[in-house]
């Protein structure tokens, strides 16, 4: 009998939804069959999503990884680095930040020792990370750091079949254009068309949008389309990767009824994150792709609005950890 995977879950920034989300996951009969649960964190935390919750969740407290007995049980690997004394539901906290920081290295050092098939975090706020002294553009290179992964990683988003990722993530917008080159749309072109492969897609159509209104309006309202996008789009194209483009941003979600795609490759976070969270805010998922460990978080945040109010959507956390179970080869 093939055996379960052994999955990491954190419980996110602790000021959050996250250890309500991780409660409300954890649930479900068929999350729990999928693999064996190791929940990473402060089990105070863990306790208090339960309580906002309503719900108690069943656990085996351990001291270390080794110490796992049976593929049935949820686990608990208490790292007793944040007392809720110290923060207040709903508000920015350094100290939160600090344990969050210190929780993702512990359970992706485990990943990297081939001690847990995956990582599944619940959400962060990277305000917080970086107050607690975890300095990163965002959590994806403060992965990319702790894994010794110098190139080749991006974010890649999912929603159902459809896969989203993009050229820029958690830059200025006044930055965009300068980061939008041949080279680097050409290299995530090609990171859509392994990613998409690597689970299972046989050739996936893939599109581009442009950065421009109007895809530039053949230059009159922007060159980078001409001079960058397209040339890379062209050398993908000669290299048998079925990608189309670049197409107007206002419109590429309305070509999904008459013109169906696999993955949209975007310019910049919200051209594509708008429009994948309008198809769905509680299915969307984010992946830290091209890093050596399968990592996934649902793809909202924290919602410091409703934490503490026992009301937040589980729906995107259990995508993310189905997802995660998917790409870990399971």
């Amino acid at each position: 009998m093939k055996r379960k995977p052994v999955m990491g879950l954190t419980l996110g920034d602790a000021t959050g939804i996250g250890s309500e989300l991780v409660a409300k996951t954890l649930q479900s009969a068929e999350i729990r069959q999928l693999a064996t649960w190791v929940v990473v964190g402060d089990e105070r935390v863990f306790q208090q999503g339960q309580s906002v919750a309503g719900l108690s969740v069943p656990y085996v407290k351990i001291a270390n990884i080794e110490e796992i007995d049976s593929e049935d049980k949820v686990y608990l690997i208490d790292l007793h680095n944040l007392s809720p004394d110290t923060y207040s539901l709903g508000q920015l906290s350094e100290d939160s930040g600090q344990a969050t920081g210190e929780t993702l290295t512990y359970v992706l050092k485990l990943a990297q020792q081939k001690k847990l098939d995956g990582v599944v975090y619940a959400p962060i706020n990277k305000e917080a990370l970086h107050r607690g002294g975890f300095h990163f553009q965002d959590e994806l290179h403060f992965f990319a750091s702790l894994l010794d992964c110098k190139e080749g990683f991006s974010e890649i988003n999912v929603m159902g079949d459809l896969w989203f990722t993009r050229i820029t993530s958690h830059v200025p917008l006044k930055q965009v254009s300068s980061l939008v080159t041949k080279e680097r749309v050409a290299r995530i072109i090609r990171f859509a068309q392994d990613t998409l492969t690597s689970v299972g897609f046989d050739n996936p159509k893939i599109v581009v949008a442009a950065l421009n209104p109007h895809a530039g309006d053949g230059g009159l309202l922007g060159t980078e389309e001409i001079d960058e996008i397209r040339p890379a789009i062209v050398s993908a194209q000669e290299q048998g990767i079925n990608v189309e483009g670049p197409y107007p941003a206002d419109t590429i979600f309305l070509r999904l009824k008459t013109k169906p795609f696999d993955c949209l490759v975007s310019m910049y976070h919200d051209q594509a994150q708008t429009g994948m969270k309008l198809l769905g805010f509680n299915k969307g998922i984010t992946v830290s792709g091209g890093l050596p460990v399968v990592i996934t978080t649902p793809a909202h945040g924290t919602a410091f609005d409703i934490a503490g109010q026992g009301i937040s959507d589980p729906g995107a956390t259990e995508q993310a950890m189905k997802l995660a179970v998917r790409l870990a080869g399971f």
